[in-house]
């Protein structure tokens, strides 16, 4: 049941300047998912799990938290389908610093021919 704002509430468009572009954010497809796709560089964390990362910019990360509630299993963890170039896979956003960043695995950065520093298209479906 979709949730209405009160009719006090007064909204300001404002132009982002992040590259972000979101698809089908306010109604979604027809399977009521959230489709974003935006660019980010690849960052490397040499933590106990060491893992390359894409942070969400944050136009996107806040299309997110307004979802969260509904899709998180656990510990702030977004489930998503993940799209770049011609690689597809299931994973979850990490939360961080009040973002999220998308981990990429090495067979797909492998695949794709990433390395670090490069800027990725990405693409995201969060299916609620």
């Amino acid at each position: 049941m979709p949730i209405e704002p009160p009719d006090d509430l007064e909204l300001e468009l404002v132009e982002s300047t992040v590259d972000f572009d979101v698809r089908g954010a306010i109604s979604g497809g027809t399977d009521g998912s959230l489709d974003l796709a935006f660019g980010g560089e690849l960052w490397y964390w040499r933590g106990p799990a060491p893992f390359h990362f894409i942070t969400v910019p944050p136009d996107a990360a806040r299309a997110i938290h307004g979802v969260a509630s509904d899709v998180t299993y656990g510990w702030g963890m977004i489930p998503v389908m993940v799209r770049i170039g011609n690689s597809a896979w299931e994973t979850a956003l990490w939360p961080k610093e009040g973002g999220y960043v998308v981990p990429i695995k090495d067979a797909f950065r492998k695949a794709e021919g990433l390395v670090l520093g490069d800027t990725v298209d990405v693409e995201l479906v969060i299916r609620r």
